[in-house]
């Protein structure tokens, strides 16, 4: 061996491998539970489709430090706080960007919107990395250096917003159609104790769903009056959902998926103008529960590799 060979291993970074991250998956929605070395736990919501940040209230009661920054343009300013040192075996990475700061909400705000944990984990924490979403073993794994994409999955591109979010979008196919949705891991739902009782199926209100927007809503319904609906399905806002037999992710068919009715602008205009493309709804985990999923976010692909109950 060369000197000049032998100078070239030494100074090559060493490949890493997976790290298991602390998390539990219920009802098909991911939470993260890092411990401090102190001992203080925290709860993260995990949401590939949403925001990053912790409440003032988890901020005060982990005696984190928090710095003001100046708001851009008619933006207010806000504050931030970076993770805590945690315990090496309960310990989850800071975001890529921003030099690892996370915003603080308002806690009162977080709970509006449905947020009962210390903060969210979203776009911004996932992108630039490598994610795999074992739903069937209830294991999130951030890959290491030393990833390759596992030979049985099937390869999906996702669209990026490049240098600006992370929100996927992907393609799912539904009674014979493609269309492009949000992949959202964190979409979810409250159901109304009516339609938990017409579910029947001994799950928890509180759980992952899909959605799709009106217009598309509307079409399945027309074109197939057996699909199940169940008006007033979700709590407070009083949404329907649809039962859609099949949906196509990956080259498998899985099924039933429950949709959530959205307005059209929610996704057509909102979320769509976050992204780098137009998506009719988002994909969660209700019917990414049957993969264990792995997201490339540098390498803009997602890969499925189903494990129960589908179909080609």
């Amino acid at each position: 061996m060369t000197t000049t060979l032998l100078l070239l291993l030494l100074a090559a970074p060493a490949a890493s491998g997976p790290t298991v991250l602390p998390a539990r998956f219920d009802a098909n929605l991911v939470r993260v539970t890092p411990v401090m070395r102190d001992g203080k736990a925290i709860t993260f919501y995990t949401d590939s489709g949403g925001g990053l940040f912790l409440t003032d209230t988890a901020v005060k009661r982990l005696g984190l430090k928090t710095e003001s920054r100046e708001g851009e343009g008619d933006q207010p300013a806000m504050d931030f706080a970076h993770l805590p040192a945690f315990k090496p075996d309960a310990a989850i990475p800071p975001p890529l960007g921003n030099d690892g700061r996370i915003g603080v909400m308002p806690a009162a705000m977080a709970a509006k919107n449905g947020l009962t944990e210390d903060g969210m984990l979203g776009e911004a924490w996932f992108g630039g990395r490598v994610w795999t979403w074992n739903y069937p073993a209830g294991r999130l794994v951030l890959e290491g250096s030393d990833w390759k994409p596992d030979a049985s999955a099937t390869r999906v591109p996702i669209g990026l917003k490049k240098g600006e979010t992370n929100f996927p979008r992907i393609a799912i196919r539904v009674d014979g159609e493609a269309f492009d949705v949000l992949l959202d891991t964190g979409a979810m739902t409250t159901l109304t104790p009516d339609a938990l009782a017409r579910l029947g199926d001994k799950g928890p209100a509180l759980r992952a769903t899909s959605m799709i927007v009106d217009s598309r809503f509307s079409a399945w319904r027309t074109k197939h009056p057996d699909w199940r609906v169940i008006e007033r399905a979700q709590d407070k806002s009083n949404a329907a959902m649809i039962e859609v037999p099949a949906v196509e992710i990956g080259g498998a068919k899985v099924g039933p998926v429950w949709f959530t009715w959205r307005p059209d602008r929610n996704f057509h205009e909102y979320m769509s103008g976050m992204m780098d493309g137009q998506v009719e709804g988002a994909i969660g985990g209700n019917a990414l529960s049957h993969f264990v999923m792995t997201v490339d976010y540098p390498g803009a692909a997602a890969y499925f590799r189903c494990t129960r109950d589908c179909g080609r």
